[in-house]
């Protein structure tokens, strides 16, 4: 019997792998998982995590954060509010397509001026520090919710909250005596005053708009409003701004809010919170955490809106 030429033997043996590899990575091992996830404590999970309301709707899922605002994206007071989303979403509206870190850090203290003429909405070149935004979202929690909205490093100007941070001018560069100190933050026509009337004997200075700073050390001032009212997680975003929970004690600070709004008892609305927690994984791991989906929605069918 007359063999095969080695060329056509090669290119057998090549389309008999592709055919047993196909049918092992591209069927069996794809239904064998499919299988398992369709196991009790599996499917839920396989199948995202679906969130029901009462009539069998899906409403959400439990991995996936939502925003509980109205049109104007104003806060909806008879809700519990999620962290911000700033990252997901130019309005922070909790979109997976686009979910991602802001990329900005610590050391993101300074704001880019805009332009007098155009103002913070005209002006596409301007930009708020990651601090600033901080102090904006602390005043603005603190006032929802009748607290001190106040934190280190964050100065009321006006009708916001900015970055309490100067720019300060040494006789020798970086040593020496302050001869100049300018609170970069706060924009020459847009406050009163700059936050803090002197700095070590030199009066401070507002920010004039296009003047080059560089040379000036930045120095952020802490202030003295101690420990603040509002919890870290109310004022930042998680790294992928899809995150569904917040901490207990942000939790903790809308439950009065969401009594008086429900017309309910606030020990009540107490024991939804503390249903709704999760504790430590595995007991040491992380930190307890308050799933605010899943708490809405409980909140809904223990108390509806009239």
């Amino acid at each position: 019997m007359a063999r095969l030429p080695r060329w056509i033997s090669q290119h057998l043996a090549a389309l008999r792998a592709l055919l047993v590899l196909t049918a092992v990575t591209g069927i069996l091992y794809p239904l064998a998982v499919l299988a398992a996830a369709q196991l009790p404590g599996l499917n839920d999970r396989a199948d995202g995590s679906l969130v029901y309301a009462e009539d069998g709707a899906v409403v959400g899922s439990s991995l996936l954060g939502q925003s509980f605002t109205d049109d104007e994206g104003e806060a909806l007071l008879a809700y519990f509010q999620s962290r911000p989303s700033m990252a997901a979403g130019e309005a922070g509206d909790y979109d997976p397509l686009v979910s991602g870190a802001s990329n900005l850090g610590p050391e993101n203290v300074v704001d880019v001026l805009p332009d007098p003429g155009l103002g913070w909405d005209g002006d596409e070149n301007a930009a708020k520090s990651l601090l600033t935004q901080v102090c904006e979202r602390s005043f603005a929690v603190g006032e929802r919710e009748g607290v001190d909205g106040s934190r280190p490093y964050c100065a009321d100007s006006g009708e916001s909250a900015v970055g309490a941070v100067l720019g300060v001018f040494y006789s020798e560069g970086t040593t020496g005596e302050v001869v100049r100190a300018v609170s970069l933050n706060e924009a020459c026509g847009a406050v009163e005053a700059p936050f803090i009337a002197e700095y070590e004997g030199v009066q401070v200075e507002c920010a004039e708009y296009g003047e080059d700073y560089a040379k000036a050390l930045i120095t952020p001032v802490e202030g003295g409003s101690g420990e603040p009212a509002v919890p870290a997680d109310a004022v930042t975003a998680s790294g992928s701004g899809l995150d569904p929970h917040i901490s207990p004690e942000y939790a903790d600070l809308q439950v009065e809010r969401i009594a008086a709004e429900r017309g309910a008892d606030a020990g009540a609305i107490e024991s939804l919170v503390e249903e709704h927690t999760t504790g430590r994984f595995l007991g040491f791991m992380g930190e307890p955490a308050v799933n605010v989906v899943e708490l809405n929605l409980a909140l809904d069918e223990a108390y509806p809106l009239a």
